[in-house]
């Protein structure tokens, strides 16, 4: 069986292809892709990433865009008539983890940069002029 262990909003999970989970809101996109992958089990082999495993990506798609169950927040001090009640609801993103590993799009790749690009020129200074005060006369 493989999984892996992703970090998101904070917060970590162990997921693999097919599963489901409530996660911190992320967006009105369709597919997400989470590039913090912590750990990769596949089998016999274990990939422990320091702190990521690099080039392993895990994949998902966005179901729906629900609520957490409410939190009741009641403050109370005895003596003084002070209440105070108020409620939460943590906005979540369902997903469905669709794949596990590496993908490498062409279109996405970073592009060879030639050496001459990398040695930029040292800025040329511009001359500051110096302006010299004009000496008032005094009148007399």
């Amino acid at each position: 069986m493989k999984y892996a262990v992703i970090k998101t909003g904070g917060k970590q999970y162990k997921v693999s292809v097919g599963s489901t989970l409530n996660v911190e809101l992320l967006g009105e996109d369709k597919s997400v892709i989470f590039d913090e992958v912590l750990l990769v089990v596949d089998g016999d082999k274990v990939e422990v990433g320091m702190p990521h495993v690099a080039g392993t990506k895990v994949f998902a798609d966005v179901i729906s865009q629900v609520k957490a169950d409410k939190i009741e927040v009641f403050k109370y001090k005895s003596k003084s008539r002070y209440r105070k009640h108020t409620g939460h609801r943590q906005p979540l993103s369902a997903i469905k983890i669709t794949g596990i590993g590496a993908k490498v799009d062409s279109s996405v790749a970073p592009k060879a940069v030639s050496p001459k690009t990398l040695a930029k020129k040292p800025a040329t200074k511009k001359a500051v002029v110096k302006k010299t005060p004009v000496k008032k006369s005094a009148s007399k």
